[in-house]
């Protein structure tokens, strides 16, 4: 018997099926809920004319090579033609993705071949770290707690403090699973106060490009006071003593000027006195003929007294103005001529 007239026929079948393939993509794809969904069936080399969509088993959507997409009772999906397959490349988009579109997505070339693959929707909830920001004073434990609600399938939890991840081993996390299948997930973290930091709770799914984040402010105050300047305190202590001595001088000032304003003043006896003065300087110009001693005075001992009294207030203003100034320069001992941390220090 001869096979060779056997072989060239089925030899161009055989080209034909080696040269051609059908390819869905991408196998397995997952989004949230609320998302698109695309597949993209091709068919190289191959000779169809119906390309059948199904969804968990239930055809969906129904593409003609030669008439194009037929109508379809599902208005969340839609069909795309690739622009430069000629007819034998289709996007399969699913425009907002549910829980029941999970499962298999099949492509169906009638009576040629299929391919399946597999739609996962995840759902993206909150998280919260409860309590608002937090004061603390240095050593003392602080406590924070995270909930992660409404998640699916059940999210990753992560602490940070300062951009920078805590060990899983210095947390714990409890989740539990509610009727509607979502997930509620609840984190306790302690943190020693040793200086001012962002505590931040991380939770993500596959699907979600970055995590969901909340974040609360730990301030230490022992943290504020070491980074105001070391001589706050003895500056605010000389500045008090420095106003208290201020506020005396100026009682002192204003008691001796009121002292003075009074002596300067001429009382009732002084007048009377300053008449008899000038009509006993009369009587004597008539006496002497009009030639009078005007170096004499019959108040001497009084003038005396009342310059005395001027020239007292006098010093005592000026050895009040120094003694402040020297009292001044005693209570300020504190000088900053060291630096801690680029900031004055005291000694």
């Amino acid at each position: 018997m001869d096979f060779f007239p056997l072989l060239l026929l089925l030899l161009p079948c055989r080209i034909q099926a080696v040269g051609s393939s059908m390819k869905l993509s991408p196998e397995t794809l997952t989004v949230l809920r609320g998302e698109e969904a695309r597949f993209t069936c091709s068919a190289s080399g191959i000779q169809w004319n119906v390309m059948v969509w199904l969804l968990n088993g239930t055809v969906t959507l129904t593409i003609s090579k030669k008439i194009g997409i037929l109508p379809s009772t599902n208005p969340n999906v839609k069909a795309e033609e690739s622009p430069t397959s000629k007819g034998d490349s289709w996007v399969f988009v699913l425009k907002s993705t549910e829980w029941y579109n999970q499962g298999p997505v099949t492509c169906d070339l009638q009576d040629i071949d299929r391919k399946t693959a597999n739609l996962f929707v995840q759902e993206k909830g909150s998280v919260k770290v409860s309590g608002a920001d937090k004061l603390a004073f240095k050593g003392q434990s602080i406590l924070f707690e995270c909930q992660a609600t409404a998640w699916f399938p059940e999210p990753t939890l992560q602490w940070q403090v300062n951009d920078k991840k805590v060990s899983q081993g210095e947390y714990n996390i409890s989740s539990e699973q509610s009727e509607k299948s979502l997930f509620t997930v609840t984190s306790n973290l302690s943190v020693t106060a040793a200086k001012s930091s962002r505590v931040d709770c991380l939770v993500s799914v596959s699907a979600l490009p970055a995590p969901l984040k909340s974040s609360v402010r730990l301030t230490v105050v022992a943290e504020v006071v070491q980074e105001e300047d070391d001589c706050t305190v003895a500056l605010v202590a000389t500045a008090s003593v420095s106003a208290l001595l201020l506020l005396l001088l100026l009682c002192i000032c204003t008691v001796l000027c009121y002292r003075q304003r009074r002596q300067a003043k001429p009382g009732p006896q002084e007048a009377i006195r300053f008449d008899q003065s000038v009509s006993g300087r009369g009587l004597v110009a008539e006496v002497t003929g009009g030639e009078v001693n005007l170096g004499y005075s019959s108040e001497g001992p009084t003038e005396t007294k009342d310059l005395d009294a001027v020239f007292l207030m006098q010093f005592t203003d000026r050895w009040t103005l120094s003694a402040f100034t020297r009292s001044l320069m005693l209570l300020a001992p504190a000088a900053c001529l060291y630096t801690v941390r680029n900031k004055p220090r005291c000694v």
